[in-house]
């Protein structure tokens, strides 16, 4: 029997993510407490911008496109917020939020490692590029695999793709 395998790999719907930003758009022209603030967002290739006119109603934005990315079926760990929080610049308070992509080497080098640890015995693991390729005689022990991966508090967001 040929051995089976599944790829571990972070990425993200980018038409759902689309999605998400223009709802949260539709939604801020509509809310009554985002009426006169100059609130809006908007998706810029791979960064959403947020802008309003105090600190606190940027950071508001932010919770109401969080909300429509969770709804959506995207992990927020996709979201690169920054630490400093929104700046100014002019009148507005402006909040660049990129979208992160990929397997660093180091988080795939701590999956190998928490699957050749904890995981059964008779899979094994290989980084390529940024994803990591998980094979196994045993398809039982690559779904152990995903469930391990799966439970594990990694800081990334991870989905499993190609599985033969």
């Amino acid at each position: 029997m040929a051995d089976s395998s599944f790829d571990i790999v972070s990425k993200y719907d980018k038409q759902e993510v689309a999605n998400a930003v223009n709802t949260a758009a539709k939604e801020l022209s509509n809310r009554y407490d985002f009426k006169g603030v100059g609130a809006s967002v908007e998706l810029s290739g791979e960064v959403i911008k947020m802008e309003a006119s105090s600190e606190e109603r940027c950071k508001a934005v932010l919770d109401v496109v969080e909300t429509w990315l969770v709804k959506r079926g995207v992990s927020l760990k996709h979201l690169d917020i920054p630490e400093a929080g929104p700046r100014l610049s002019g009148k507005e308070y402006k909040l660049d939020v990129p979208l992160k992509e990929g397997l660093t080497s180091e988080n795939a080098k701590k999956i190998t490692k928490l699957i050749r640890d904890e995981g059964p015995k008779s899979v094994k693991t290989q980084i390529q590029g940024d994803e990591v390729r998980v094979t196994s005689k045993s398809r039982d022990d690559l779904q152990a695999v995903q469930q391990l991966v799966k439970g594990a508090d990694l800081d990334v967001a991870l989905s499993f793709t190609n599985r033969r």
